[in-house]
């Protein structure tokens, strides 16, 4: 079971980058559309930025990395230039100071009153604070602004929040961006646009935090094909985002019996090993995952040899894989092998109870496990002493034990935790 599972993770590839995002120069982003397992990990990972610290736990590399570059803006005593303005108006998007990006924002197109950014930034401060007339001003200027590669997105948030601002009071529905029927076979409705799923996924990643606009995501991996993971994002809508609308419930359900239908259906020859999924949308992705992290940006903690060292999820996917099996990690890593390390994730299970010996660790919860798997440089193997069980769980645990690195065996996972404790996030 083990085995074949790292030899199915082993196949998945990294993808070249390309500048994207909420026009925050700090932030890089590959092609999109990202195949839906990596890209909804990464809007996860943009979403807890604005969240709260878990009480007792490590701050989030990520999150810290945005607030230094906040601070170090924030610090400059000499007015801010334009394109400040809008890398601080995005930092402060993204950490949830929304009146703060707002008062920033509008303040660079004072200076410069044709800066597409800064528009751009200023109509998703605007949006994110509730105020939907000035969010329609500012994203107005900036469609009109747009460079070409976004144009395409910067229009549809702009018919997003015009459709929103147009809703009566108490009758807030589902969002339809594309006016089109889905009928969910694996072809392009008629009327889709064939940009659909990249543009929609731009707007996921400069709104993160919302629940309507993951809804349409999910309702276009339906419309294209995949039942399973739209089933898996109507899931995350009702238990993450407590979203009620009796049509998403009902849709939820018809996806995940459609999915389950599938799933349970024979193999055929040309069928993928997980019907339902990926593979069987009609889209063709371009990367696995849209986030890509400058390593360099964050402090690395120093290593303590005979101590328990901290091991950030952000340095194991560092790691590259080249066929047939050539695996490349990062010098940190390198130092940190057969020393006891200590992470915070979430179990998975690798067979079936309660207690197992050994289980999957993940940095993030997954709703379905095959469309939102991790890539493999994504998942620790972790092993119970000798004689001893893991219990299962769905909250945060802290892992502790020793680290052990593979580079040599594709039949194996990368990174394995011998002899673990497993413990809440003190």
């Amino acid at each position: 079971m083990l085995r074949s599972l790292a030899s199915l993770f082993v196949v998945l590839a990294l993808a070249p980058a390309a500048p994207a995002g909420l026009h925050y120069s700090g932030e890089n982003w590959a092609e999109l559309p990202s195949q839906w397992r990596g890209y909804l990990i990464d809007q996860r990972s943009l979403r807890a930025l604005a969240l709260p610290a878990v009480p007792g736990a490590p701050p989030l590399p990520l999150r810290e990395s945005y607030r230094t570059d906040r601070n170090k803006l924030l610090a400059l005593t000499r007015p801010l230039s334009a394109d400040e303005a809008a890398d601080l108006g995005a930092l402060l998007d993204r950490l949830g100071e929304f009146d703060k990006a707002v008062a920033v924002l509008r303040a660079g197109l004072r200076t410069a009153p044709d800066h597409f950014r800064c528009a751009s930034n200023l109509g998703t401060a605007c949006q994110l604070s509730g105020d939907a007339d000035q969010a329609v001003a500012a994203l107005e200027l900036a469609a009109r602004l747009a460079p070409p590669r976004w144009k395409r997105a910067e229009e549809l948030q702009l018919k997003l929040v015009r459709q929103r601002k147009a809703e009566r009071r108490g009758t807030a529905g589902l969002d339809d961006l594309f006016g089109v029927t889905y009928s969910g076979e694996a072809t392009l409705p008629a009327g889709l646009p064939g940009d659909a799923v990249s543009a929609a996924q731009t707007l996921g990643l400069w709104l993160p935090a919302d629940g309507r606009l993951l809804g349409q995501l999910g309702e276009l991996a339906r419309a294209t094909g995949d039942a399973a993971t739209a089933a898996a994002i109507l899931d995350g809508c009702v238990t993450e985002f407590g979203m009620g609308d009796p049509l998403l419930r009902q849709r939820r359900q018809a996806y995940r019996a459609d999915a389950d239908k599938k799933a349970a259906a024979p193999p055929t020859r040309d069928s993928a090993a997980h019907s339902g999924h990926d593979a069987a949308s009609v889209v063709r992705f371009k990367s696995p995952r849209p986030l890509v992290r400058d390593i360099s940006r964050f402090a690395l903690p120093p290593i303590r040899p005979d101590g328990i060292n901290t091991l950030p999820w952000f340095v194991l996917s560092e790691t590259t894989l080249e066929k047939p099996f050539r695996v490349t990690t990062h010098p940190h890593l390198k130092k940190l092998d057969n020393t006891r390390v200590s992470m915070l994730g979430f179990l998975q299970p690798t067979g079936e109870g309660l207690e197992q010996q050994a289980v999957l660790l993940i940095e993030y919860p997954v709703g379905c496990w095959f469309c939102e798997i991790p890539e493999p440089t994504g998942i620790v193997l972790v092993e119970a002493p000798e004689g001893k069980l893991i219990r299962l769980t769905r909250e945060l645990v802290r892992v502790e034990g020793r680290l052990r690195l593979n580079t040599k065996d594709p039949e194996e996972f990368l990174y394995t935790i011998a002899d673990a404790k497993i413990g809440p996030p003190d």
